[in-house]
């Protein structure tokens, strides 16, 4: 995908707002009644109000990452992971609202922590500086994790604990996306080689996208 996003390509929609194509005319129309639109001083706009709009929605938007291993045959580009498989990770990004499968990473060795995948695979610089939420083990990558506890520290405070309750309840979201894909065959056990598994992983991304747009 090159270039400026457009609105004019309805496909691109929902993942990049996390609306539906409906809600999202809606938003457009709404916005051109009370004169977003209107001509002002100074330089013009270089873009139409919907791909404007567009562009705010997906900036504005929050997204989640988390790693996946998916068993892999070829050890060339597997590695044995915690779960004493030959694995590869996947760092896999989805739209908190939407669920929709935004950036997948390249796949690197199973044993490699997701703070390295995160940006070794290409999923950093893919989500640009969208909002993103992480679990504990992306510390120190900028991401949003959950709040820890300081040495010495035996319990955090109240208020530290509701906004960890929150981040878990939404972070959850991506857990569910992996569910799902994991519902295909080739992602619990990738018998292909080379660039395969990658191959792989973004033909299921896609149709999980496609289940659930419908």
């Amino acid at each position: 995908m090159t270039g400026v996003i457009t609105a004019t390509e309805p496909s691109w929609i929902a993942p990049f707002s996390g609306l539906s194509p409906r809600c999202f005319w809606k938003l457009v129309t709404a916005l051109r009644r009370e004169g977003a639109d209107a001509v002002g001083r100074g330089r013009p706009w270089s873009l139409p109000l919907e791909d404007r709009v567009l562009l705010v929605a997906a900036y504005w938007r929050v997204l989640i990452v988390d790693g996946t291993l998916v068993p892999t045959r070829d050890h060339e580009v597997a590695e044995q992971s915690k779960n004493y498989r030959y694995s590869t990770n996947h760092q896999i990004v989805i739209d908190a609202d939407s669920r929709l499968v935004v950036a997948v990473g390249r796949p690197l060795p199973g044993n490699r922590n997701d703070c390295k995948a995160w940006e070794l695979s290409g999923a950093k610089d893919a989500v640009g500086r969208t909002t993103v939420i992480a679990d504990g083990g992306y510390r120190g990558t900028g991401l949003v994790i959950p709040h820890r506890r300081e040495p010495g520290q035996t319990e955090l405070p109240a208020w530290k604990e509701e906004h960890n309750a929150a981040h878990r309840k939404v972070r959850a979201r991506v857990e569910h996306a992996f569910a799902r894909m994991k519902g295909w065959k080739i992602l619990r056990d990738c018998r292909l080689k080379g660039d395969g598994v990658h191959y792989a992983m973004l033909g299921v991304a896609r149709l999980h996208n496609l289940a659930l747009t419908g």
